[in-house]
């Protein structure tokens, strides 16, 4: 199960941390946030003790209109339980007996500057893509004219170069070498690289080349949606080639198919402008233009009215 430190969290978000300090090396293990208004109403029956808890001004209003004896009760309920936390939006006012609990029971009590609507959604955002499955795959992540697009193959294939030339030509990189990837859900794939090897190229020869400082700010971006997976692989003259571009090959990472097209690579073959159409191209289909279907249907047409002709 994965899991995430809350103090990650405080400085990813910039959190302000009102009591329970002790309480920053609290794990989390839920993506999902919990607002509690049923369980300051007194239903605890469904509550997820292991969720970040996030209080509003809806739920802070509702609780003001309890008696205070109760209200007392059912927030020291709550810390009892051991959530990881408690963030409250901007503008919300609480009792003092909210710090006083939270240093009880060692749980960090955190405000943002957002708003609750928000906040809400930034906060499962965030923990969405740092508790999520992830995997690794050895290739390279370029994002061409928005598409994210993977590229992989043998070591030595020339992924590196290829993702060198790409840049030049004004594309961005998110990873070489190492792409860990996490599916947000079904179908929608998100790359990136591990913090040590952001912005960095590994090229035979020369050694490391640092994008950023070569070619300026706007050669890297940090994450991006995988939407195509091209590989590489040296060219075997008794194997078939799709030519015309109407096969529908894919590769599943988790749960998602993506699209995946096979380059072969050959002395003299230009492989970054191969990518970069075979980008291109993968992007008119999404925009409902598939050029190989769209011959063959001309090909089909010039055939009929030759059978006609011919009858």
């Amino acid at each position: 199960m994965s899991k995430y430190k809350l103090k990650d969290m405080v400085k990813d978000l910039n959190l302000t941390i009102l009591a329970g300090e002790n309480g920053l090396d609290a794990w989390i293990e839920d993506e999902n946030v919990t607002r509690p208004s049923m369980e300051f109403a007194g239903f605890f029956d469904f509550y997820e003790s292991k969720r970040v808890l996030l209080i509003g001004s809806k739920e802070s209003t509702f609780l003001k209109q309890l008696q205070p004896e109760i209200a007392k009760a059912r927030v020291k309920y709550l810390f009892q339980k051991q959530p990881p936390c408690i963030i409250i939006s901007k503008n919300v006012e609480l009792p003092n007996y909210f710090l006083d609990f939270a240093n009880e029971y060692n749980i960090c009590f955190l405000k943002s500057e957002l708003r609750t609507t928000p906040l809400n959604s930034k906060v499962y955002s965030y923990l969405q893509a740092r508790l999520a499955p992830r995997q690794t795959v050895h290739g390279v992540l370029m994002d061409i004219n928005g598409m994210g697009t993977l590229i992989i193959g043998k070591s030595g294939i020339g992924k590196s170069e290829t993702a060198l030339e790409l840049i030049k030509r004004g594309h961005q990189l998110i990873s070489d070498d190492r792409v860990d990837i996490y599916e947000r859900e079904q179908g929608y794939i998100i790359g990136n690289a591990p913090e040590v090897l952001e912005r960095y190229l590994e090229i035979r020869g020369i050694g490391i080349v640092d994008v950023v400082k070569m070619f300026g700010a706007g050669a890297f971006r940090k994450s991006k949606r995988v939407q195509l997976v091209v590989e590489l692989e040296k060219w075997e003259s008794d194997k078939y080639y799709d030519r015309l571009g109407l096969s529908n090959d894919t590769v599943k990472y988790f749960n998602s198919e993506i699209v995946h097209v096979v380059i072969p690579v050959l002395p003299g073959r230009n492989v970054s402008l191969l990518v970069e159409s075979a980008a291109m191209n993968e992007k008119l289909k999404i925009f409902g233009y598939n050029s190989a279907l769209e011959f063959t249907q001309s090909i089909n047409k010039l055939a009929k009215r030759g059978e006609n002709n011919g009858n």
